[in-house]
């Protein structure tokens, strides 16, 4: 069932939603498009450097960042904006959680074999520390979750790492489920929050992981080159900068600076200029999707979700990876089509019927989110039986 929009949130979408209407984007989970009040923001900051370069404008620009950190942390559910380092992407924050931390020989990093390659190179990485990536494959009749709570019971288990969701199937984690287990045995805990952030509501107080990673660029609808990583207070200080710079200091814009007066919130994990236009453009969309209200655009999400999911079964030829409904849904829907090659498909899916999705991993991806409804959805519907027949 699609949720309904009110009256004045359905011409808000329509002003802030101008995708071509030959294109019917199934892909938010890989690159979303912007909101028009992203695309202007990135554009008068851009106008701006070319007109007046920075003559009375760092001030607003320092604001605008400063606002950013805020809103993340808002987004996250996490106590102060000083815990949000502003990255280029979740490959950078996974790597500045792996790299900074202090490993002993024989550490265990536990992560789902079917995750996202970011998610596993980057504990791989840590072999020559002597770390051991164990790399879990759930039994017959286990969740993931199951599967990850038996590895973390080995007692050299240091860190757990999971995707909020799973890329390749659309499995929704139990993340306080994880969270809880973590606490309970002094594990640390890190998400990759990329596929899910934007979409699904995520409480860290409820969670408590000690890190969270997303870049902007899936369902946050943000410019490429921006994302966060939030660092639980206490971990702070158990985690070594990979790169130092003026920024890195309490008070960058004195110039002056040593490792003495190292930062103590996050702003130590940046070491130079931070992309200002990406934050224009950030910051923008987060306005929205504030102003949108984020339970009602998980409860968007879902509907779309679950729909297209009903519907997708129905195809002859498709096999549903997702689950159909329950706490595990996602706005991940993952097919799989016997006998048919799954990036030719979606190579004429986008060529012949404008419609973007994704093959990922062993599944076909579409990925809906709220601002869409039963139009976009029917097209989908529509170019893949003909695609297939």
């Amino acid at each position: 069932m699609v949720v309904q929009l009110k009256e004045d949130l359905a011409a808000l979408l329509r002003r802030e939603f101008v995708l071509d209407d030959d294109l019917v984007h199934m892909n938010h989970a890989g690159v979303a498009p912007w909101p028009a009040r992203c695309a202007e923001a990135v554009s008068r900051f851009a106008l701006t450097n070319a007109k007046r370069s920075y003559a009375g404008q760092f001030p607003a620009w320092m604001a605008t960042e400063a606002r950013l950190r805020q809103r993340i942390a808002d987004l996250l559910g996490v106590s102060a904006a000083d815990q949000i380092a502003l990255v280029k992407n979740t490959s950078e924050g996974l790597s500045q959680v792996a790299q900074g931390l202090r490993w002993e020989p024989g550490d265990r990093v536990i992560a789902l074999a079917e995750e996202f390659i970011s998610n596993l190179i980057t504990w791989e990485a840590l072999t020559s520390k002597g770390v051991e990536l164990i790399q879990v494959t759930p039994g017959a009749g286990q969740t993931p979750e199951d599967a990850l709570e038996i590895a973390c019971e080995h007692p050299r288990t240091r860190l757990l790492t999971v995707s909020s969701v799973q890329y390749g199937t659309g499995w929704r984690m139990d993340l306080e489920r994880l969270g809880h287990l973590c606490r309970a045995r002094n594990i640390l805990f890190c998400v990759d929050a990329i596929q899910s952030v934007g979409a699904l509501q995520y409480d860290n107080r409820r969670i408590q992981a000690d890190f969270v990673v997303s870049g902007a660029h899936k369902w946050l609808m943000s410019p490429f080159g921006i994302g966060f990583l939030y660092v639980r207070a206490e971990r702070m200080a158990e985690l070594t900068p990979l790169a130092y710079g003026w920024h890195t200091v309490s008070d960058p814009m004195k110039f002056k600076g040593s490792l003495a007066d190292i930062a103590p919130s996050a702003q130590r994990f940046e070491a130079g200029t931070a992309n200002l236009a990406a934050i224009m453009g950030f910051d923008a969309t987060l306005s929205l999707l504030e102003e949108v209200g984020f339970a009602a655009i998980e409860a968007r999400v879902l509907a779309n979700a679950e729909t297209l999911t009903s519907r997708l079964a129905a195809i002859p030829g498709v096999e549903l990876v997702s689950v159909p409904g329950g706490r595990h849904l996602s706005g991940n829907v993952c097919v799989v089509l016997p006998g048919y090659n799954l990036a030719q498909v979606a190579v004429e899916l986008e060529e012949r019927h404008g419609v973007l999705c994704a093959a990922r991993g062993p599944s076909l991806r579409f990925s809906p989110h709220f601002y869409q409804g039963s139009a976009e959805l029917d097209r989908v519907v529509d170019a893949l039986t003909a695609a297939l027949h």
